[in-house]
């Protein structure tokens, strides 16, 4: 990927109305927003559209209503929030999609330095099959349209990848940022590279494994996932979770990261608990000797030093997933220690380090390091899709957009 997509920079938004998607898909308890800080990540767009004197008319879905209009999927519960984060007053307008004329009205009336949010997208069937007719309806409501949602940029939906080919079109500062750190992850990194995948299951991650091993020089294997390589080469993992059946794809995997030159780095030892549970009794064993009534829950002190050298002698990683039961301690050692390591070189200016994925913010922010990662990216399947090297056509929409 390069970055040859235009920003806010690049256009005139004085009196402009100005179409942004945004992603409001935020978790909601009893009316309440319990987690706002994907409006934290888009404020900066909304409000410098504004205070240049453009109106931001924001685009967003909420849910899966399944192309009909639900109340209890408005984006109206975000409303207040919005305005508080923002800090403008945030008009909203209601339609379903099919009768712009209320939404139209609010637009024409809405007073300069204010916002207006549009109802959930995904009130009409044409949103998520990016209908024509629904695209020409939205692009009537604005004059630039700005993406800010790489979240929802690997779905060629009609609110973002449609739209971009009806306006003149730009990233959002949040996509920006995050398009920025991709290309400095694996786009167009500085090397060496290496990669860090975790999690619990092969079969999840088989196309982002034989992607990054032809893209960067080392690949970390850890985490549940790790049990099927290391029972690959003859081990026996006990009872641990491990996909036997997935024997050849990782051994097929192996070949190819050294075909490729990519150097692959699997436990050497792991820390074995006899219950999937925080706490439980556990003692280290050699990949040799793992008991047979076992789990392999981490991966072990000697393992946890193999990764750190490994990163010493990187300048660029990317991570998705952690290194073991990261959730229940004592299982948490190696994600937590590993990415403290990671952080400090990143501090220090040794290091360019970009991470994604649900589980991966949560155990960054559960080591205490997500802040002092050059870029941590909450998109969840888009940061995966551009991970397994797959196009994203919210993105692919801004870089092939005509002047």
């Amino acid at each position: 990927m390069t970055a040859t997509f235009k920003t806010i920079d690049d256009y005139e938004l004085d009196g402009k109305r100005v179409l942004v998607r945004v992603d409001l898909n935020l978790p909601v308890k009893d009316g309440k927003v319990t987690d706002a800080t994907r409006i934290e990540r888009v404020a900066h767009t909304i409000q410098e559209i504004a205070n240049k004197g453009g109106l931001p008319i924001l685009l967003a879905h909420f849910g899966r209503p399944k192309g009909k209009a639900d109340p209890d999927m408005s984006l109206s519960v975000v409303v207040e929030d919005l305005a508080r984060i923002v800090g403008k007053p945030v008009h909203f307008a209601p339609t379903d999609w099919t009768d712009l004329k209320p939404a139209k009205a609010v637009i024409e009336s809405a007073e300069p330095g204010s916002v207006v949010l549009l109802e959930n997208t995904r009130f009409h069937p044409g949103e998520e099959t990016n209908d024509p007719d629904l695209i020409a309806r939205m692009a009537g409501l604005g004059d630039i349209y700005v993406n800010d949602a790489f979240s929802a940029a690997h779905r060629a939906h009609a609110s973002t990848e449609g739209i971009a080919r009806a306006l003149p079109c730009c990233a959002g500062r949040a996509m920006q940022a995050e398009l920025e750190a991709l290309e400095a992850g694996l786009g167009n990194p500085t090397k060496p590279v290496i990669a860090i995948v975790g999690g619990a299951k092969v079969s999840t991650k088989i196309d982002l494994l034989e992607n990054l091993v032809t893209r960067v020089e080392a690949l970390v294997i850890g985490g549940g996932m790790a049990n099927t390589f290391i029972y690959a080469l003859g081990y026996d993992v006990g009872k641990s979770l491990c996909e036997r059946d997935l024997k050849e794809t990782a051994l097929r995997i192996m070949d190819k990261a050294e075909d490729a030159r990519c150097a692959i780095i699997l436990p050497i030892d792991g820390v074995v608990g006899w219950h999937f549970e925080a706490n439980t009794p556990s003692r280290t064993y050699g990949l040799d000797a793992i008991d047979k009534d076992g789990m392999v829950l981490d991966a072990g002190a000697q393992s946890i030093e193999k990764i750190k050298t490994a990163i010493n002698e990187a300048r660029t990683v990317v991570w998705n997933g952690p290194l073991g039961a990261f959730e229940l301690p004592p299982f948490d050692t190696a994600t937590v220690e590993v990415a403290r390591h990671a952080a400090e070189r990143t501090r220090k200016g040794q290091l360019v380090s970009v991470a994604g994925g649900g589980d991966t913010v949560a155990a960054l922010a559960h080591a205490g390091v997500k802040d002092d990662f050059t870029y941590v990216s909450t998109a969840g399947g888009a940061f995966l899709e551009w991970m397994e090297g797959k196009p994203l056509p919210g993105v692919q929409a801004l870089m092939t957009a005509p002047d």
